[in-house]
């Protein structure tokens, strides 16, 4: 286990929180107003330009700030932005800055945002989430080493004014502008330290909380930064993130009273634990889809038949019923219902209301018209997260599948979460498990995922011309009816091709303290830190 090196008398004071824990009423052990937060998952990096986790975004969304960022309702609000205006066209944005500072004193610029949307285009940081941004102009060039950074759309007209220029109209870049791929870092350290810049003893931050603590597979741990974002407004001096990925670890630590919030739980239990734990289980409708990908580079998942009938088999309404949590959806295309920019009627499979004797039935069809049987057995590995419901749904995917024919021989393996997401990054699977939370609220932020220049995020690296000519020709539509009807058009492209399979449409999932104030339940999910307080405590 590694343990970070650290400056002295942090290190005494955050070794003391994790040896001694803490009590109720989110004090530590030296009596700093500390809130407790479980994350579902390993950390793997606190580099905005190299996460793309979720459960990574909880830390990183305390420590930094961008143009945009959420309010205590998941909405788009002005970050280190004061204001931005727009030409005629929608294709050059500017944007004011306000005097903010980095931890260290050093101010925040327009360079520091020129910086790091560079940055994560350079294709030396081999950024996953690089093609979030192909909206700014020559971005795809930049990161295809195609053209200089220096070519990117993006530059500084003075040090408080900062301009993008996009490819094409989007109305939806407030949004983006709050996700932790455009957020600024400071190069000054970046330089400095290298891939060692977030180590505690040497990260900067423009937010309200600094890390200050990271013993990897066990905790994290930030503190007040005085001069970040709204720091005056924090109630909680401290925040420590625990690595708890066991359900059974979680529930022991909210009934010791060593843990405020939880991002996930166990959804088939979510009456019991209702009962357990009053008030605290928190769900809302979210943007987020399960879906599962088909590695269609490689036999047998090349062939189309193969992957339909084998997402024809699963009984979704079955698993939402007997294994999910109250309030998930069966899902039969990859947009989720909440999506805005939408409007038009919804594509889907085509045997969406087709009894599952029929489906059974068809499947086998086209399995055997494939070439299996008796004497070539289907025999596949399906890899899932071992996190949240994921492990309790496999093995009724591999009944699902097994319902079709004898022959029919999955395996299904569960992975730590984050090695399956590198193995999807690395399209080192068969058929996997996966999900995707909205980053801004458009049909687009889902549909891009397949798209043939998306990269790393394309698990199955799916190609197909057709769909990629309608995305490209809903960039440069103007009229949004028109535009979500070119969505619609290449969302049913995608899916007859069965490059994945939607799964279930999800609620969040929290497990909430019922005494901290300043929670708002929200569709994408944001919570930061800065917002919260608890009863009878005050912010300074």
């Amino acid at each position: 286990m590694m343990l970070t090196p650290l400056k002295s008398l942090t290190l005494a004071a955050a070794l003391m929180l994790g040896l001694a824990g803490c009590g109720s009423g989110g004090q530590s052990s030296d009596d700093v107003p500390t809130l407790r937060r479980g994350i579902s998952a390993k950390v793997d990096t606190l580099d905005p330009h190299k996460s793309s986790a979720q459960w990574e975004n909880i830390i990183i969304g305390d420590m930094f700030i961008g143009l945009m960022t959420h309010d205590q309702a998941g909405k788009p609000e002005l970050g280190m932005a004061t204001s931005y205006e727009t030409d005629p066209m929608g294709l050059v944005w500017t944007f004011k800055l306000g005097d903010y500072v980095w931890s260290d004193g050093e101010p925040v610029t327009a360079d520091d945002f020129v910086y790091a949307m560079r940055r994560i285009q350079k294709p030396e940081t081999a950024s996953q989430y690089a093609s979030l941004l192909y909206v700014i102009k020559n971005a795809a060039e930049v990161n295809a080493g195609e053209m200089p950074g220096d070519a990117l759309g993006v530059r500084a007209i003075d040090a408080k004014t900062l301009e993008i220029t996009l490819e094409y109209p989007a109305p939806y870049l407030p949004g983006l502008l709050t996700h932790y791929t455009t957020y600024p870092v400071p190069r000054h350290i970046v330089e400095q330290y290298g891939d060692a810049w977030i180590q505690p003893e040497n990260i900067v931050t423009n937010g309200p909380y600094k890390l200050v603590y990271w013993r990897t597979g066990d905790q994290l741990v930030s503190e007040k930064s005085p001069t970040g974002f709204h720091a005056d407004q924090v109630c909680f001096d401290r925040v420590v993130y625990y690595e708890l990925e066991d359900p059974t670890a979680v529930e022991n630590k909210i009934a010791a009273g060593k843990l405020d919030i939880n991002n996930a739980f166990d959804g088939a239990r979510q009456a019991e634990l209702e009962q357990k734990f009053v008030g605290w289980p928190r769900t809302t409708p979210s943007l987020n889809t399960t879906y599962w990908t088909f590695n269609s580079q490689n036999a047998p998942f090349k062939d189309v038949r193969v992957r339909k009938a084998l997402a024809m088999a699963l009984d979704r309404e079955f698993i939402i019923r007997n294994v999910l949590t109250p309030g998930f959806l069966p899902a039969y295309s990859m947009v989720p219902p909440g999506i805005s920019n939408y409007n038009v009627e919804r594509p889907s499979v085509d045997w969406k209301d087709a009894p599952r004797a029929d489906r059974l039935a068809e499947a086998r069809r086209l399995l055997e018209e494939a070439g299996f049987g008796p004497d070539n057995p289907l025999k596949f590995e399906f890899i899932h997260r071992s996190t949240d419901d994921n492990p309790k749904v496999a093995p009724v995917a591999q009944a699902n599948w097994a319902e079709i024919a004898p022959w029919v021989e999955p395996t299904i393996i569960k992975q730590d979460t984050k090695v399956l997401y590198a193995r999807l990054r690395q399209s080192d699977f068969q058929v996997a498990d996966g999900a995707w939370v909205a980053d801004y609220d458009d049909p687009l932020n889902f549909l891009y995922l397949l798209e043939s220049n998306t990269g790393q995020q394309n698990y199955g690296r799916y190609s197909n011309k057709e769909y990629d000519a309608l995305l490209a020709l809903s960039n440069s539509e103007l009229d949004l009816k028109t535009r979500a009807e070119t969505f619609a058009k290449a969302e049913q492209v995608m899916l007859s091709d069965y490059p994945i399979t939607p799964m279930w449409y999800q609620v969040t999932k929290n497990l909430v303290d019922p005494t901290l104030t300043g929670w708002t339940d929200n569709a994408v999910d944001q919570h930061r830190s800065r917002f919260l307080c608890r009863e009878g405590m005050k912010t300074e």
